[in-house]
């Protein structure tokens, strides 16, 4: 009996040490069992408006007030034999002809600050161009009245205008509409092509507004340059280049750039007797 008892106690303190490292099923909590939720995406901070740069205001005195009118219309005329086979057009451009007043004016006075260029509304100098009085001029519809009506606060000393107008083909009655391009001769066989600026320069005191009038002035460089022998190659045109139809000018780069190079240099001709002060 007593080796039975000792047997069960021998068994069973083998049991014992088994039972204890046998883990015991234990229930999830339910925050280990929910799945992890995904991290919230911070939203990404909104772009910051850029600050619009102030716009540069001129001040000072305004020495000169600069107003161009020039660069508008282009003109392509073909003349024949006769009056019959004349042909003239005027052509809608973009060329930057005003743009390249403005900076001539600017080079020629040193960059000189005082110089500003007056801003106008379109149609201003339709009057001008297209007046309606044909036989009594109006005065409202001469320079004078017109700069007068643009510039209202009178803030510059004088305004130097530059238009266009209508001038003679040397050694014929033939007329050049301001600036352009004319094809000249005899059918499609013996034809030349040149090109023309006419520029117009006009001084109008700021006060008063009546016309500064330069009788003499630049009058030996234009007449140096009407006494040459030979032909001017800035005015010389291909007839490659001669816009035909005449709507095809507005395009025409070549034709654009031959342009402004004798624009340029009419205007560095005529500028220095008209900046000069009294």
């Amino acid at each position: 009996m007593f080796r039975f008892a000792a047997s069960v106690l021998v068994l069973l303190s083998f049991l014992a040490p088994a039972t204890a490292q046998t883990p015991s099923a234990t229930t999830a909590s339910p925050a280990a069992a929910a799945p992890a939720k995904p991290a919230a995406k911070k939203a990404a901070p909104k772009a910051k408006p850029v600050a619009k740069q102030p716009v540069a205001i001129e001040s000072g005195p305004c020495r000169l007030g600069v107003i161009s009118v020039i660069g508008e219309r282009y003109s392509v005329q073909k003349f024949g034999l006769t009056i019959f086979e004349n042909e003239e057009t005027e052509v809608s451009i973009d060329w930057g002809l005003d743009d390249l007043v403005f900076a001539r004016v600017k080079a020629a006075t040193g960059g000189d600050p005082g110089v500003r260029r007056i801003a106008y509304p379109k149609g201003t100098f339709e009057p001008f161009y297209n007046p309606k009085s044909r036989f009594i001029p109006d005065p409202n519809e001469r320079l004078p009245a017109i700069v007068r009506g643009i510039t209202p606060n009178g803030s510059c000393d004088r305004y130097l205008v530059a238009t266009t107008y209508k001038g003679e083909l040397p050694g014929t009655r033939l007329m050049l509409n301001g600036i352009g391009t004319f094809n000249q001769g005899l059918g499609n066989l013996i034809r030349h092509s040149h090109l023309f600026a006419n520029i117009s320069i006009n001084l109008i005191d700021g006060r008063s507004y009546e016309e500064i009038k330069r009788p003499f002035v630049n009058f030996s460089a234009n007449f140096a340059a009407s006494m040459r022998l030979t032909e001017d190659p800035l005015t010389k045109l291909d007839n490659s280049l001669f816009p035909d139809p005449p709507a095809a000018a507005s395009a025409n780069a070549a034709l654009r750039e031959r342009t402004r190079t004798l624009v340029a240099d009419r205007l560095d001709r005529g500028l220095p007797g008209y900046l000069k002060e009294d």
